[in-house]
């Protein structure tokens, strides 16, 4: 006769999921657990079932329970969702091996949570901060554009929100979703500040999403916008053509944190910022009339000014991914180049061959852009040419440059 294994068996709702779970709670002899699922099970217990809960550290707990299984009593331990998810599966596995437990999953608390708002989660990375340090979480979330986060009662949601909007993240879409499946059920939707002044259950299961495109601007892509899309001081703004080429060689991360150091207008932070919605992007400007207009041209758009002179005012700045540099000299790009987060980018452009030179020595990679654009004339209104001022665009770093 097999040896008997101990049932663990995740419970949605207070209810076992599917036949061979309620068949193992029905003829367990031992039934273990939380005073609370014990609570919401006591109605489907068979006769003379022993109920044991769960107290003191849970590895001498498993030893009890593995200690009665081989006394040849049939165990039952209770769980909420799916065992195997940031659940007891794996640590029970290791202590007392995997031939001696028969696992009955109920659905995960991160599928409930996306199947009430009818979202996809193939493609979202899940973290927890059971246990974990809160950074982690952030991290994730920083870095990808659909994140579910498990929180605790001693790292809750509003404390999710509240380092989230630390590091400076770009706009998201949050679902904080609470004691799923039971009575006292809430799914709550919010911005980051609503989820950062929130006062939400410790235990959720918190979905942060980068807004679509739609969201912020309709469909479709557009970059290298015309100069008069933007306010700027007598012309000095980079030109269309250039900040093209530039936002190409920038490669954007659809999250992350980008600086655009030197802003002067802000247009390469608001091509960025509509190019990538959920892209934390801050623009660094240090006289005060183009730091008014920034705000101007930013409108609707999440951007974050940064008022003040580089490379001192980086300081209190989060690490970069990438970074736009169009004004402060080899100075800034040194300071940039270093806090520059591993696998990142630099951009900068340049007036100046010799800095053009001294840059590309640090990143690698030169090229001058020269536009000549069509302008009419004389009384057929024809067309000729009028060339703009030459731009060198250096980016990297290459590790051939290092």
């Amino acid at each position: 006769m097999a040896e008997a294994r101990i049932d663990v068996v995740g419970l949605h709702g207070g209810e076992p999921w599917g036949g061979a779970a309620r068949a193992a709670l029905a003829g367990a002899q031992i039934v273990a657990g939380s005073a609370r699922h014990l609570e919401q099970v006591r109605g489907r217990l068979g006769p003379g079932a022993e109920e044991l809960t769960l107290s003191g550290p849970l590895p001498d707990f498993l030893d009890e329970l593995e200690m009665r299984r081989r006394e040849g009593r049939r165990v039952c331990l209770l769980v909420s969702g799916d065992p195997g998810f940031f659940g007891i599966t794996h640590l029970a596995a290791a202590r007392l091996g995997a031939a001696s437990l028969r696992v009955h999953p109920a659905p995960s608390s991160v599928s409930l949570a996306f199947s009430r708002v009818a979202e996809r989660w193939d493609d979202a990375v899940v973290v927890s901060a059971h246990g974990r340090p809160l950074d982690l979480a952030v991290t994730e979330v920083v870095a990808n554009p659909k994140v579910a986060v498990l929180t605790a009662p001693d790292q809750p949601p509003e404390a999710l929100g509240r380092a989230l909007q630390e590091r400076g993240i770009g706009p998201r879409r949050v679902v904080v979703a609470s004691r799923l499946g039971e009575p006292e059920e809430t799914v709550d939707h919010c911005d980051l500040d609503g989820l950062a002044q929130g006062n939400f259950d410790g235990l959720s299961v918190v979905l942060l999403m980068a807004p679509e495109r739609g969201d912020t601007e309709g469909a479709g892509l557009r970059w290298g916008r015309e100069e008069t899309a933007f306010q700027h001081r007598a012309g000095m703004i980079t030109k269309g053509e250039v900040r093209a080429v530039a936002l190409g060689k920038l490669g954007l991360p659809s999250t992350g944190t980008f600086w655009d150091v030197g802003a002067g207008s802000g247009s390469v932070a608001m091509e960025a910022a509509r190019l990538c919605p959920a892209l934390s992007v801050l623009a660094v400007e240090r006289r005060p009339d183009d730091v008014a207009r920034i705000r101007a041209n930013a409108a609707g758009l999440s951007v974050t000014v940064v008022a003040g002179e580089a490379p001192a005012v980086l300081a209190g700045l989060p690490d970069p991914d990438r970074v736009f540099v169009g004004g402060g000299g080899i100075s800034v790009l040194d300071a940039v180049l270093d806090r520059l987060r591993p696998g990142g980018t630099v951009v900068a452009t340049w007036a100046s061959l010799n800095r053009a030179a001294a840059a590309a020595e640090r990143l690698g990679n030169v090229v001058q852009v020269a536009v000549s654009r069509g302008v009419r004339f004389g009384e057929d209104n024809a067309f000729r040419l009028a060339a703009e001022n030459p731009v060198f665009i250096t980016w990297g770093p290459d590790q051939a440059a290092l």
